[in-house]
């Protein structure tokens, strides 16, 4: 019988640095996983956290990692080919398979772009698999932007717009916007909000109020889903630290449909 709690050693084969606290991961994986499900992730005699997929390939995938904690500082001290641990991966994900025939809208803020970096990737190299797709990602200022290399290609097949809070440095050759994601999507172009899918990932307060303002536009609750973000221990629902009313985030989320995360309140 296999032991869910037990991690397995997998191999860094790739870095990707992209500001000083958020550096992406690639390493060894091969089996069935979704965009926006998690692994444990851990160092022996350190600890483990919950890690987002933010890309999948073949026989790799790609763990976007924020710099915040004593687990989190001996990642980013390892190198290529170094070893870390790994178990999982959890939860339930986005399955592409509901948006196909579809117009998508993708809103992100920050780090949130991460879980939701798969569905887009996804639809981006696969146009013809939905009607149309728009992404509208948010970030404090340029230096704190993820992913400047996937959006270049990206804009190719997706209506990409790529905001700031405010230009605090030179955003040299990236095109930005400014404000909120909120003030740019009443601008966007969808031909039918009632039949339109959205997903909307970023800070609980960013995730409440785009859903609201997609609300107003005429989306449907049951055609977004968001995801939930907790302190996912055992990643089994047994802990019950991710416990939100009678829902385990590990088990049941991280990703809702908006008819059930909406009322998930701490």
């Amino acid at each position: 019988m296999r032991n869910e709690y037990l991690p397995f050693p997998t191999k860094i084969v790739e870095i990707i640095e992209h500001t000083p606290l958020e550096h992406t991961f690639r390493v060894e994986y091969t089996g069935d996983v979704r965009p926006g499900q998690f692994f444990e992730v851990s160092i022996p005699k350190v600890g483990e956290a919950p890690i987002s997929v933010s890309g999948i390939d073949e026989n790799t995938i790609d763990l976007t990692i924020r710099k915040v904690g004593k687990v989190t500082d001996e990642i980013f001290d390892l190198l290529h080919s170094d070893r870390l641990f790994m178990r999982g991966p959890y939860g339930n994900g986005f399955d592409v398979e509901l948006y196909k025939g579809k117009e998508l809208l993708v809103v992100a803020g920050g780090t949130g772009l991460s879980p939701v970096r798969g569905v887009v990737d996804y639809f981006a190299g696969h146009p013809e698999e939905c009607k149309h797709i728009s992404l509208v990602a948010g970030f404090k200022s340029p230096a704190d932007v993820l992913f400047l290399a996937d959006q270049a290609r990206w804009r190719e097949t997706v209506n990409l717009i790529l905001t700031v809070d405010a230009l605090d440095c030179d955003p040299g050759d990236m095109t930005c916007e400014i404000g909120l994601v909120t003030e740019h999507l009443p601008n966007l172009k969808i031909d039918n909000y009632e039949e339109a899918v959205a997903i909307v990932v970023g800070p609980p307060m960013m995730m409440h109020f785009t859903c609201l303002q997609l609300l107003e536009l005429g989306f449907k609750e049951e055609n977004i889903w968001i995801s939930q973000e907790r302190k996912m221990c055992c990643g089994l629902g047994k802990c019950g630290h991710c416990k939100i009313n009678e829902s385990y985030v590990c088990t049941d989320g991280p990703v809702y449909n908006y008819t059930v995360g909406r009322h998930m309140f701490d």
